[in-house]
């Protein structure tokens, strides 16, 4: 879900930067130095999983992670995020440094969200719970992104085979498949460290 430098139209970049810089100020706050080593661990999570890809059009297909970083992080996920997209840019040429602030926002979100819900989540067997919040988040994901390319060009959205219509075509297994992924992970930690999960809301 990498958007490459050069996409968006110069105002959509510049306004997801702006956007960016106020939702990392919103991780940052009240930030806790015990926090630190599993923001670390699941930065580093993060950035191996999303290397993995394949190139459709302006943007690519990969494992995000947002569901599960949204559980455990809570509000700090934006933080990890923006950490592995960084050097995934800088170290693979992975992403944009344009485009950086639109691909935080289109991780950091959905991740978000996840947190924001995980009260709704609690009713539900751990499984359930991390296939939901995998398959949400994908999904949200893309709904961001073909937004921001209808914005900065209408031709992506243009025709039958067009480069959004084939993204959600090739996002769906992905959404399922993080779905399934998420909810086995989640269901192995909750029986081996269920204090992963006790984010207090803030």
């Amino acid at each position: 879900m990498h958007v490459a430098d050069g996409v968006l139209s110069i105002t959509v970049a510049a306004t997801t930067s702006i956007a960016a810089v106020g939702l990392l100020a919103y991780s940052l706050k009240g930030i806790k130095e015990e926090e630190v080593p599993k923001i670390s661990l699941l930065t580093g999570a993060f950035f191996v999983s999303s290397l993995i890809n394949i190139p459709i059009g302006p943007t690519s297909v990969h494992p995000l992670l947002g569901g599960f970083l949204g559980l455990i992080l809570g509000r700090r996920a934006p933080l990890g995020i923006f950490i592995g997209l960084i050097l995934q840019a800088t170290l693979f040429q992975h992403g944009g440094l344009s485009t950086l602030g639109a691909n935080t926002l289109l991780m950091s979100i959905p991740a978000l969200f996840i947190y924001w819900l995980a009260n709704i989540f609690k009713r539900y067997s751990p499984f359930i719970k991390g296939f939901f919040a995998g398959f949400l988040a994908i999904c949200g994901g893309v709904l961001l992104l073909a937004i921001l390319l209808l914005i900065s060009d209408q031709r992506y959205g243009a025709g039958t085979f067009s480069v959004i219509n084939i993204m959600f075509i090739a996002y769906l297994p992905l959404a399922i498949l993080e779905g399934v992924l998420t909810g086995f992970a989640v269901k192995y930690l909750y029986t081996v460290r269920p204090t992963l999960f006790e984010i207090k809301k803030e």
